[in-house]
Formats: structure tokens, C-alpha cells, sequence
């Protein structure tokens, strides 16, 4: 089996990112920007018409957090509980919430910057993130560092589109073996497009707990097979989820249902993107 590392390192080395953060809050509903937050506040977030590789890249993930809420008290009686036992937790046990309270999930929807190059949590250094930059769709749960994000830690990573390199025969002054023509794809209507990914963190043990750097969050872009109208300038692709399965994509609780698959299917075999190649 080819090492992990190298899964679709050829695919999609550069894409352009152009929306400032308030247009994707907009765009993408999110709830949060600010830290504290995983990753790095996305506020002073640049265009970039060149992202490379290990660049800090804004995202969109979700995160489960954990609110109280009230509910009814019980009415009197041995269910009410004993001075030994609090409502909702048995003798001796830490009770499930304060009394009078439950405990409830809910998601709340971030953009941040992370790094582009997933570093697996248990790496023994960042450097692997320059070489894991992207991910192949049908072996996500195959391959031990994309296993566990791809259960949870699925995020969407905005784009204007993406460059391809294609080797064009050789011509007058070009010498026998051509020259690598380079072109970008995108959207025929010039919209945005949202990129799956997978996302991590990694622990830095060279750094002490309370150090702003101790941990890092870093993406990995999700690859598929390339529509046959682009196959004449690469058979890979990003995998572009269309806007009706962002919801399923990002939350992190969905692994729970059947749905979860369809959400890994990919997306080429249900929308057709219209995209159209020039030389940038």
C-alpha cells in the first residue's frame, strides 16, 4: 500500500482564495470568528490568489458545544433523589447537571485559519504537512492519519478555484519534451466554491501547555475523480460540495446516521459543476 504521505500529492498544489471573512460569515452562516477558537483568528484575512502549501487557509468547521439547560423540577417522591443521591446520577456518581438542569449538545459554526497540510495528531513533528495536502475520497478510511478526521473532523475550505499543470507538446522553442502550461479552474459563473477537507490538531510536546503555539490546527483538501470535462488537464479533482450538503458535510455529530455515507460519495456523481479552463 503507497504511504499515506503521498496520497494525491499532485492534485490541487494551488488554489485561489480571494473572500474577505465577511463575506464568508455571510455565506457560509457562521456563528464565530473570534478567539478563543481551534486555530487562528481569520479577522485580518488577506487575498490570496496563489495559496500554497503550509500557508495558514481559512476554513469553516463546526464544533459541538455543550450548553445547560433548564428543565422541570421532579416532582417530590424517591425518584426526586436522596441526600446520597443527586437527580440524574445515581449514589456515589457525579450527577448529570446541576439540579434542575440537562445537559444538551449543540454546534456552533467557526471560520478560522489553519495550516494547509494535515499533521497527524500522533506525528512526531509538522514537517509531514508539506507532503499531506491532499486526500483521496475513496480511501479516507483506509489511511490511519485521514481515519479519525474523516469520522469527525470534516471541515469546507472556501475557494475561488484551483491551478492544474498540463504538459503541452513540444514547439518552436519549447525544446522536445513541451512546457507545462498551467490553468485554472473554477465555476463558469465566476461563484466561490467550497473545497472538502479533513481537519486535525497536534500537540507541539516541544512546547510547554500555556504556549499560544503548543497546538496546531491543519487541513487536508479531499480529492475525487476529475469530471470528463477536465480529465485532458488532470484525472483528480477537489472534491466541491455543493451548498445543500454543507450541513451534512460539516456536522461533526452525522457520523451517527446512515446519511454520513452519501456525504463521503463524491459530489461529481451528483452535481455537475460547470467549469471552464484559461490560462491565469
Amino acid at each position: 500500500m503507497r504511504d499515506a504521505r503521498w496520497d494525491d500529492a499532485g492534485v490541487c498544489g494551488r488554489y485561489a482564495a480571494s473572500r474577505d471573512p465577511g463575506q464568508l460569515v455571510e455565506e457560509f452562516e457562521v456563528d464565530e470568528t473570534a478567539d478563543p477558537g481551534p486555530g487562528t483568528d481569520a479577522g485580518a484575512l488577506p487575498p490570496d490568489y496563489n495559496v500554497a502549501p503550509t500557508r495558514s487557509v481559512p476554513v469553516i468547521l463546526e464544533r459541538v458545544r455543550r450548553v445547560e439547560q433548564p428543565v422541570p423540577a421532579p416532582a417530590p417522591g424517591p425518584e426526586a433523589g436522596t441526600p446520597d443521591q443527586e437527580p440524574g446520577g445515581a449514589a456515589g456518581q457525579e450527577p448529570l447537571g446541576l439540579p434542575g438542569q440537562e445537559r444538551t449538545s449543540s454546534t456552533i459554526r467557526w471560520l478560522r485559519l489553519f495550516r494547509w497540510g494535515l499533521v497527524p495528531s500522533w506525528a512526531k513533528d509538522g514537517a509531514v504537512a508539506q507532503r499531506m495536502i491532499n486526500a483521496r475520497a475513496e480511501t479516507l478510511f483506509e489511511r490511519p492519519s485521514y481515519r479519525r478526521p474523516a469520522l469527525a473532523r470534516r471541515c469546507l475550505v472556501p475557494a475561488d478555484g484551483w491551478y492544474e499543470w498540463r504538459t503541452v507538446p513540444g514547439t518552436s522553442g519549447a525544446g522536445a519534451r513541451g512546457r507545462r502550461q498551467p490553468y485554472f479552474l473554477h465555476a463558469a459563473d465566476g461563484t466561490g466554491l467550497a473545497f472538502a477537507g479533513l481537519y486535525e490538531f497536534w500537540r507541539d510536546r516541544a512546547l510547554p501547555e500555556d504556549d499560544p503555539g503548543a497546538w496546531l490546527a491543519s487541513v487536508v483538501i479531499v480529492t475525487t475523480e476529475a469530471e470528463d470535462a477536465l480529465r485532458a488537464v488532470h484525472d483528480r479533482m477537489p472534491m466541491v460540495l455543493p451548498r445543500d450538503r454543507w450541513d451534512r458535510w460539516l456536522d461533526p455529530r452525522s457520523v451517527r446516521s446512515p446519511r454520513y455515507a452519501t456525504c463521503c460519495h463524491p459530489c461529481r456523481r451528483d452535481v455537475s459543476w460547470p467549469v471552464r479552463c484559461r490560462r491565469p
